[in-house]
C-alpha cells in the first residue's frame, strides 16, 4: 500500500521547519532554475503545493505542470496556491497508477523515493522515466547519508514516526543515485543542504 500523508498535511510543513529551518525547501528552490521556460513539467508528491508558488516566481507563466500527489488534502492545499498565469493539471493518485504522456521536459521528485523499498522504488523510478522526454530533466531532492552518526539517528526517527502516522513501507533509504546512475542519467547540478544529510540533484536524461 502506497504512503498517504493525510494525516500530516495540517502539520507537516510546519514540523520540517521545527526540526529542518529551511533546508528542506531551499534544497527543492534550488533546482527550480534548472526549468526552462515554457515547458511541460511533472511534479511527483509535492506535498502542500508551495513549490508551486516558488515555480510561478520564476516563470509567471507558460508552463504547463500536471501536479500528482496522493493525499487528498495535501491536495487540497495545493489548489489554493497562487499558480499566477501557469496552467496546473491536478491529479490525485499514486503515480504509478496515472496514465500521462511521454513528453515532460522536467521531472520533479522532492523527497519522494525515501517512501518506497528497493522493489517499489523501481516500479515507480520506471513509469516516471517513461514519461520524461530524451534530453529532458530530472530534478531529485532526498536525504542521503554520508557516514555522520546524527545522519542515522534522524533518519530512522523519521521512518518510525511517518511509518506509524502515515504508513510509508520504507524504513531504510533506497540506492536512489545508484538507480539514476544505471539509468544513464548524467548530473548536470548539485548541492547538499544539512551537513550533507539533503542533496538535490539535476539529471538529464
Amino acid at each position: 500500500m502506497a504512503a498517504n500523508y493525510n494525516n500530516s498535511a495540517w502539520f507537516y510543513d510546519r514540523l520540517s521547519r521545527v526540526v529542518y529551518g529551511k533546508a528542506l525547501v531551499n534544497a527543492q528552490v534550488y533546482l527550480l532554475k534548472q526549468v526552462p521556460a515554457n515547458s511541460k513539467v511533472l511534479i511527483v508528491g509535492g506535498g502542500t503545493g508551495w513549490i508551486l508558488e516558488e515555480l510561478s516566481m520564476i516563470h509567471s507563466s507558460g508552463l504547463h505542470i500536471t501536479y500528482v500527489e496522493i493525499a487528498e488534502h495535501m491536495m487540497a492545499l495545493s489548489k489554493k496556491r497562487n499558480i499566477t498565469d501557469n496552467k496546473v493539471t491536478f491529479i490525485n493518485d499514486a503515480v504509478e497508477n496515472v496514465a500521462l504522456p511521454a513528453d515532460f521536459d522536467v521531472v520533479i521528485t522532492p523527497f519522494l523515493f525515501d517512501n518506497f523499498t528497493e522493489q517499489t522504488l523501481g516500479k515507480v523510478f520506471t513509469h516516471i522515466q517513461s514519461l520524461l522526454k530524451k534530453d529532458g530533466l530530472w530534478l531529485n531532492t532526498d536525504f542521503q547519508l554520508t557516514g555522520k552518526w546524527w545522519q542515522q539517528v534522524l533518519l530512522k526517527t523519521m521512518f518510525l514516526f511517518f511509518k506509524i502516522l502515515c504508513g510509508i513501507e520504507a524504513s531504510k533509504l533506497p540506492a536512489i543515485e545508484k538507480r539514476f546512475a544505471e539509468a544513464g542519467y548524467q548530473v548536470v547540478d548539485r548541492k547538499t543542504f544539512f551537513g550533507d544529510f539533503i542533496v538535490s540533484e539535476a539529471y538529464k536524461k
